[in-house]
């Protein structure tokens, strides 16, 4: 409601000054087309981020000085600050990367946006931008009416660029217009007092555009045309930095906790760089002064000295954070919290990894994982009543079976329904989205068909050992030895298979249990096929009844074919597609 109100005001306040100042026009379109254009910018790079730009952020997370590298090198390619944040907040919340190295690729990104400031001061305000401006239009619109998904990329980023430039023309002379009217340069205030009050204004006016490089190219064109003093435009600049963090924090507000986190930093840190060249920004604008002539920029080139000062403070801002990103990933950690919910619910899948492919699908791997680990693992242990610690240990089976007489009195319907139901289907739904909304290739349509049928089976699963541990309830408080000799080497055989896969899926030699799964797995699905000849020879003899022997039957296919899907699951998630995951991801 807040929001919408603000909108609104806003909108009467631009209608009133668009009203009462014709000239305000030519400043208001001109910031309208530089938005448009960095939004195309932004749509036309997103096409590339499926590959290359993912795997440079993805891999360049292990290092804290990779990650601010890759962070400013990307952001100062694409010009958005945003696209890195949404790719970060993505990764981050399908377990790619780490908080740290999240954080390394925003206070990266912090530093890229300096680049918008020197190609506007550099280039936009030297040449007739709009000459350059017309051609990246003309050949940007032809390139995106093409049916290939690069070149309408290429087209997006063309017309982008065209708009950026195009804007910055129109600001240029709407400011050059501007002057004759009103010379805004007479509302200078000087002093720590004109430190506060342009902080604000840039605050304020960052807020409104909602982006950063808008501000900046608005405070350059301004500068230029003398309509600011550079004191005032440097305090402008510190502005549109902390203004930056309210985007991202009301972006944050509906994500996930990993978006909290994220946003949380970032606004941590633009705040306590604000703060710090707040306070020293006289001795940063001498030092301004010194590196210009060194760079030979001349004295009077104050917008070349506005984009040298962005870039000392937010690289200073970074010099500052390094030594305690350890201990701001801790306190995000243990401000943000995940919130302990009684019914088991996802862990790794958010609207945020449905934004890149590589996200959904790692997201899906790892709660398919965590699922079998931490809910079908234990619910197919305990419904042989045996102890999922006893499964995982090097005790002999036989062992094992004889001390595990207790009933653990499990009601595997409950499980099913407070431990896998809402994981299940929330894998199944994203898995359905990725597909009819992302662009993916054979292989990722692949994986994620193979994760779907993999959690298929693994419901499939718990409904085998529903009707298998009845039986085996029953069993345990049977006078019937042989009955219970057969239960027990049903038990076996399936714990059996469940030490396997448990030592398939942690330890570092994984092909031998590999091996020892497909044998395992050969077997099962001949004993499906075979009778059992135990069963018929206590027939034979009268040492079950007709009854006994229908229930060992049904459960001896029942075991055998709840053996073969257990196989499959683990050969399905932690086989050739566990590959996908990184290291933070390891079985």
């Amino acid at each position: 409601m807040i929001r919408k109100s603000f909108f609104f005001m806003l909108l009467v306040a631009l209608g009133v000054l668009l009203y009462l100042n014709p000239n305000f026009k030519t400043i208001s379109a001109g910031v309208a087309i530089l938005l448009f254009g960095m939004i195309m910018l932004e749509e036309g790079f997103k096409v590339f981020t499926k590959g290359p730009l993912q795997n440079i952020l993805k891999n360049a997370t292990d290092k804290l000085y990779k990650s601010i590298t890759a962070g400013a090198f990307v952001t100062a390619l694409i010009q958005s600050s945003s696209l890195v944040s949404v790719i970060t907040i993505s990764f981050i919340s399908a377990g790619l990367i780490s908080l740290a190295g999240g954080l390394g690729l925003i206070f990266g990104a912090n530093i890229g946006t300096t680049a918008t400031a020197w190609l506007v001061a550099g280039f936009g305000l030297k040449i007739k931008i709009s000459a350059l401006a017309m051609p990246m239009l003309v050949f940007g619109i032809i390139f995106s009416f093409q049916k290939k998904v690069a070149f309408k990329g290429i087209g997006n980023v063309l017309a982008g660029l065209g708009f950026f430039f195009l804007g910055i023309h129109f600001m240029k002379e709407g400011f050059d217009v501007f002057k004759d009217y009103i010379d805004l340069s007479q509302y200078a205030v000087s002093g720590y007092l004109g430190v506060l009050i342009y902080t604000g204004l840039g605050i304020v006016i960052t807020t409104v555009l909602q982006s950063s490089s808008a501000t900046l190219a608005l405070i350059l064109t301004a500068l230029a045309a003398g309509q600011i003093e550079y004191e005032n435009a440097l305090a402008l600049a510190i502005g549109a930095n902390i203004g930056t963090t309210i985007t991202a924090v009301l972006g944050a507000l509906g994500s996930n906790s990993a978006g909290k986190r994220l946003a949380a930093g970032h606004f941590v840190f633009n705040i306590i760089t604000g703060l710090v060249t707040m306070v020293f920004i006289f001795p940063l604008a001498r030092l301004v002064n010194n590196l210009s002539e060194i760079l030979q920029i001349a004295a009077t080139n104050y917008t070349l000295k506005l984009a040298l000062f962005h870039t000392i403070f937010n690289v200073l801002g970074v010099v500052l954070m390094i030594p305690f990103i350890k201990a701001l990933e801790r306190l995000l950690l243990r401000f943000f919290k995940e919130k302990d919910k009684d019914i088991h619910e996802p862990k790794y899948l958010n609207e945020a990894v449905l934004k890149f492919p590589s996200a959904v699908i790692s997201a899906l791997l790892k709660e398919s994982h965590y699922l079998f680990k931490k809910s079908v693992f234990e619910i197919v242990s305990h419904s042989l009543n045996i102890h999922k610690r006893d499964v995982k240990s090097d005790e002999k089976l036989k062992a094992i079976i004889k001390k595990s007489t207790d009933d653990f009195n499990t009601n595997v319907e409950d499980l099913y329904y407070s431990k896998v139901k809402t994981i299940y289907g929330e894998i199944i739904r994203y898995s359905s989205i990725a597909q009819s909304t992302l662009s993916l290739n054979s292989k990722q349509i692949k994986t994620i068909t193979s994760i779907k049928i993999a959690n298929r089976k693994m419901v499939e699963i718990i409904k085998d050992a529903r009707e298998l541990n009845k039986n085996i309830t029953l069993v345990l408080n049977s006078d019937n030895e042989y009955l219970k000799k057969e239960y027990d080497s049903y038990r076996k055989k399936a714990t059996k298979v469940l030490r396997a896969i448990h030592l398939f899926r942690t330890e570092d030699d994984s092909e031998k249990y590999a091996l020892k799964l497909k044998a395992l797995k050969s077997e099962a699905k001949a004993n499906i096929r075979q009778t059992n000849t135990s069963i018929d020879k206590l027939i034979r003899k009268n040492l079950i009844t007709a009854e006994m022997a229908s229930s060992l039957f049904n459960d001896y296919t029942n075991v055998n074919d709840m053996i073969k899907k257990l196989i499959d699951v683990a050969e399905l998630l932690y086989g050739k597609y566990d590959s996908l995951l990184d290291e933070n991801g390891k079985k």
